[in-house]
């Protein structure tokens, strides 16, 4: 153990708290929307009993300035009724968001791209869906939460199951 000029034994310097990563919202936008409004064009009557079906896709890419990246959230929501199976509407959202973040290890910026931006985008997205329901001539769809952790894991699991497994060669 190292001495210090004392004689008594010096004590180890702790590490240097790493700073908290920062995250700054520099622009959200709609890329690309499409709204179907398909029981007016087939003129169904009568009181409907939806069944919406929503599916997410999230991207992200870094862009030419250090520390900005870009994060896409797609949705596309079906909604079809229950008893007849016709569809009722559909609607296709992008989403997108630029973002500076700092003080995140690189191998950490992938899920914290992918978790913790859509969280930060959702509200917005789900207003728009909402207004753009109500205005289409639905009742409000207001989206539950979205667990992006959860999608993330998901994901993840996907894409192992899917790479696939390396068999032994058997050279003659």
């Amino acid at each position: 153990m190292a001495e210090n000029e004392n004689g008594a034994a010096a004590q180890p310097q702790p590490a240097a708290p790493q700073a908290a990563p920062k995250m700054n919202v520099l622009a959200q936008f709609v890329r690309d929307m499409s709204f179907e409004n398909v029981l007016s064009q087939k003129g169904i009557s009568g009181e409907v009993q939806p069944d919406v079906q929503v599916q997410v896709n999230l991207d992200a890419k870094k862009r030419n300035v250090d520390n900005q990246y870009e994060v896409l959230m797609k949705l596309k929501i079906d909604s079809k009724s229950k008893s007849s199976g016709d569809h009722l509407f559909l609607l296709e959202l992008e989403y997108a968001g630029v973002f500076q973040i700092e003080n995140v290890p690189d191998d950490q910026i992938h899920p914290y791209l992918l978790i913790e931006c859509p969280r930060m985008l959702f509200p917005f997205v789900r207003r728009i869906v909402s207004d753009v329901t109500r205005d289409g001539g639905f009742p409000p769809l207001n989206l539950e939460n979205i667990d992006f952790l959860a999608l993330y894991r998901a994901e993840l699991q996907r894409r192992s199951a899917a790479k696939p497994a390396e068999s032994p060669r058997a050279d003659a």
